[in-house]
C-alpha cells in the first residue's frame, strides 16, 4: 500500500489518541524587527530531524519508546498578528482539554503569547520559565504592543508580579532591566539560580509553562536567528537546564526563533533540531514518573 507524504519530527508517529505530547507549528515572522526567517523553522525542523538518532546518549532515552503527535503546521495570517494569536491559542486549547501536553514549534516569539494564553485559561496558577538572550519586555515596540520584543510584557500582563522566571538575558532597554528587577524573577547572563527555582517551583507544586528561545545559545553555537546575541550559553548549559526544568509540573512548551536560511551550513537547524529531541525526552520521561 502506497502512503501518503506526511513529514513528522523523528520518531513522532504516534497517533494523537496515544500521544502524551503533541508537536505543533506556529510559521510566524511577521513582527520581526531584525532579520527575518522563523516562519520557515518549523518545517526545517522536522525535515532535518532526520540527520538526528531517534536515541539520546545524553539522557539514555529513545524517541521510539515515548508517544508524541506531530500535527503539522497551523495556516496562519499574516496580515494579522491577533487572528495568529487566535488560531495558535485555538489549536492549544484543543491539545489541552485533550489532556495531553502542547508542544510549539516557532516561528518567532510571540507565538509564545497564544499558547500561554491557553495554558492559563487552564491553569490559573500558572508559571512561566522563560530561557533567551532578550528581556522581551518592551511595552511596546515601534508602538505595536503585539512584537516579538514585546511577548514576555503581554504574558505578563496575563500572569503578574513573580510568576515569570527569566534567564540568560543579555539584551534588552535599560527600563527593561529596571522593570523585570521589580516584577519577574530575573537571573540575567547565565543559568545562575535556576536550580533554587526549580526547587521552589516543585515545593509550591504549581504547573509551568517552558518556552526556550534558541538565541539564549550563543551565536557561535547557534547563528541561524533573526536577532543574535554573543555571550550566551553553550549546547551542553542549555541541555542540563532543560532536563532540570524538566523536573516540574510543565504543562506547555515551545522552541523558537530559528531562522533556517541565515546559517547556510545547517548548524543551528542541527542544533534546534537536537533541542527539541532532547525536551521531547525530558517531558515524556517527567509525565511517566508523575502519571
Amino acid at each position: 500500500m502506497i502512503l501518503p507524504n506526511i513529514e513528522n519530527f523523528i520518531g513522532c508517529d504516534s497517533s494523537f489518541e496515544e500521544a502524551e505530547i503533541v508537536l505543533y507549528g506556529a510559521p510566524f515572522d511577521s513582527t520581526t524587527s531584525f532579520r527575518p526567517g522563523a516562519r520557515f523553522g518549523p518545517s526545517a525542523i522536522r525535515h532535518e530531524s532526520f540527520g538526528l538518532e531517534t536515541y539520546s546518549p545524553y539522557q539514555d532515552r529513545d524517541l521510539m519508546d515515548i508517544h508524541v503527535f506531530d500535527s503539522g503546521d497551523l495556516e496562519l495570517c499574516f496580515g494579522s498578528s491577533e487572528k495568529t494569536l487566535a488560531d495558535i491559542q485555538d489549536r492549544a486549547e484543543e491539545i489541552l482539554k485533550s489532556g495531553k501536553m502542547p508542544l510549539l514549534l516557532g516561528g518567532e516569539h510571540l507565538v509564545t503569547l497564544a499558547a500561554v494564553r491557553a495554558a492559563a485559561e487552564r491553569y490559573p496558577g500558572l508559571h512561566v520559565i522563560h530561557f533567551d538572550a532578550h528581556a522581551d519586555l518592551r511595552d511596546d515596540y515601534l508602538g505595536a504592543r503585539l512584537s516579538h520584543a514585546c511577548v514576555i510584557r503581554r504574558c505578563y500582563d496575563i500572569l503578574g508580579d513573580g510568576r515569570i522566571h527569566q534567564f540568560c538575558i543579555r539584551s534588552g532597554e535599560r527600563e527593561e532591566f529596571r522593570f523585570a528587577k521589580e516584577h519577574t524573577d530575573f537571573h540575567p547572563f547565565t543559568f545562575e539560580g535556576l536550580e533554587e527555582t526549580v526547587e521552589e517551583l516543585a515545593r509550591k507544586q504549581v504547573p509551568v509553562y517552558f518556552t526556550i528561545d534558541l538565541d539564549c545559545l550563543d551565536p557561535s553555537v547557534f547563528p541561524g536567528t533573526g536577532t543574535p546575541e554573543a555571550g550566551g550559553v553553550s549546547f551542553l548549559e542549555l541541555l542540563a537546564a532543560i532536563r532540570k526544568v524538566s523536573e516540574l509540573n510543565i504543562v506547555a512548551a515551545d522552541v523558537n526563533e530559528l531562522a533556517p536560511m541565515l546559517d547556510p551550513s545547517g548548524v543551528s537547524t542541527a542544533t534546534a533540531c537536537k533541542v527539541v529531541r532532547e525536551l521531547l525526552l525530558a517531558l515524556a520521561k517527567q509525565k511517566q514518573l508523575t502519571s
